[in-house]
């Protein structure tokens, strides 16, 4: 196999938290690139620049194979956000894991407030539910997507405000997960913090990126 992965971390993470699924796609025969990018200096759209020459490296580097994406959290939406207007010829398949697609209600609660506003930085005001403004850097899927989402969440303060009968993550829902032409949407008792980590969610992934479709 001569497929490329492209991964990408969550807000205010490091390529690190995303290391041990690299590890495991290697294993199973994929070259995977791991990207680092200064999540919570700049917005989405801006960060898709900053992550471009990477991404264009990687699509001459494969050759004749396909190049995949795995974005964790907001590096879902920074995959979106890449794609809509430098889709590269050779794209394979895409995963989005916990990515908040209709935004958090988390971040529609914290946005106003200043630790959250100068921590998070501007992607971080990018990420509430009100996504009118990002029609347009996201467009629409035209590619072969798939969605995990988790069910379980450990912090009550959280639960209390995204509701305490709506499954989530602890940080954001499963309906927030749901996209628009995705090809296949799964849920696992996974909490958010720790999905990158979670081996169902490396399993399912690596299943989609091979066949096109989650395990039952």
């Amino acid at each position: 196999m001569n497929d490329t992965v492209i991964l990408f971390h969550g807000i205010a993470r490091t390529k690190k938290s995303m290391e041990k699924l690299a590890v495991f796609l290697s294993g199973h025969g994929y070259r995977v690139i791991n990207v680092g990018y200064p999540s919570t200096r700049f917005s989405i759209g801006d960060l898709v620049d900053l992550v471009r020459p990477q991404i264009d490296a990687a699509a001459k580097e494969a050759g004749d194979g396909r190049l995949h994406f795995v974005g964790y959290s907001m590096g879902g939406l920074l995959i979106r956000a890449f794609l809509r207007n430098h889709r590269p010829p050779n794209l394979g398949r895409v995963v989005m894991v916990g990515t908040p697609n209709s935004g958090s209600q988390i971040a529609d609660f914290l946005k106003t407030w200043p630790l959250y506003r100068k921590f998070y930085g501007p992607a971080g005001q990018q990420l509430i539910t009100d996504q009118t403004a990002m029609t347009k850097l996201f467009g629409t899927v035209d590619y072969e997507l798939g969605i995990i989402a988790g069910n379980k969440t450990i912090d009550p303060v959280s639960s209390l405000i995204i509701g305490l009968r709506v499954p989530s993550d602890g940080k954001v829902s499963v309906e927030s997960t749901r996209l628009d032409g995705a090809a296949a949407h799964i849920v696992i008792p996974a909490n958010h913090t720790f999905l990158p980590v979670n081996k169902i969610m490396w399993s399912q992934t690596l299943s989609f990126l091979q066949d096109g479709r989650f395990l039952d």
